[in-house]
């Protein structure tokens, strides 16, 4: 019977384990391990300086029938998303359309145009989107110069979430940048043929833009959807959750739970709930898609 040979290891293999030694190591210490304890510390009466204690399912029970300000921010972050969403999709969606077009200095205009989008939801933009909309802001200057009453975009529980509403939607570029490349790929064969049938701008739009960079659109929607159901920034930066809890969104709720009131072990089961609303509305929308969205190379999605 033969014997089984045993591969010896050379340097070069052990050279491939060194390259991507760092990311192993950053995947397992910032992703890995913060997933799976969190998960662990939701169960537990962790405070933080304490030993964590296991509960059960005791912190989830208090989530959903003892805290009235976790309802809150459920129902401050669905309207939130609703707006965002389809705003912003269709603010970055119109801009596209605007843009699709071969003349001196597009490619400026463009770029002008994504801007926005490379600062994210960071910080600076964040506390520039407050000054501009402070009660003595450029906004209000600008209103005064037509003889327009002030608003008060911060001070005010209706108006309050409608401005960190703005600024999400403001911030549409990564969109209008795929938007722009799906509009590209559509046959001008298309554009050309409903012509000839005698198809207006309107009936092209509907019958042949839309059905063609829907992927797109879908794609869009999820990633946004996802982004709108965890902000933190603006709503934290702009107005601090306030006035009276009206812009008091999850990640807000989040974040005063772990570093507020140092209810750690809460604070992760508040993290879980958010990542299943993730999950749920994210397969009801892949769901609602089924049979509705046409791939050219893979057919119905």
């Amino acid at each position: 019977m033969q014997k089984k040979r045993i591969r010896k290891y050379t340097r070069r293999d052990y050279m491939g384990l060194v390259y991507i030694a760092p990311w192993l190591a950053g995947f397992l210490l910032l992703q890995l391990y913060p997933f799976v304890s969190s998960f662990l510390y939701s169960f537990t009466d962790y405070k933080f300086f304490n030993e964590p204690s296991f509960t059960g399912l005791n912190n989830y029970i208090r989530l959903f029938t003892l805290d009235p300000d976790f309802w809150d921010s459920v129902k401050v972050t669905v309207l939130y998303t609703l707006i965002t969403v389809p705003g912003k999709l269709i603010m970055a969606l119109f801009i596209a359309c605007l843009l699709n077009r071969d003349i001196k200095g597009i490619g400026v205009i463009r770029t002008v145009y994504y801007l926005p989008s490379l600062f994210g939801g960071s910080v600076a933009v964040a506390i520039l989107w407050k000054i501009l909309f402070m009660s003595d802001g450029a906004i209000n200057s600008i209103l005064g110069l037509f003889h327009l009453p002030s608003v008060q975009w911060l001070g005010d529980p209706d108006m309050s979430l409608i401005t960190i509403c703005m600024l999400e939607i403001w911030q549409f570029g990564s969109s209008m940048v795929m938007f722009l490349a799906a509009l590209k790929q559509v046959p001008a064969a298309l554009y050309e043929a409903a012509a000839i049938d005698g198809a207006g701008a309107v009936r092209k739009f509907f019958s042949i833009t839309l059905p063609q960079i829907a992927p797109i659109i879908f794609f869009n929607l999820i990633m946004q959807t996802i982004t709108a159901l965890q902000n933190f920034t603006s709503a934290f930066v702009v107005t601090g959750g306030g006035p009276n809890k009206s812009t008091y969104v999850l990640g807000m709720k989040l974040y005063d739970d772990a570093f507020g009131y140092y209810k750690m072990g809460y604070a992760c089961a508040t993290s879980w709930v958010i990542f299943a609303m993730v999950m749920v509305v994210t397969l009801l929308l892949f769901r609602f898609s089924s049979g509705k969205i046409y791939y050219e190379d893979g057919g119905d999605f």
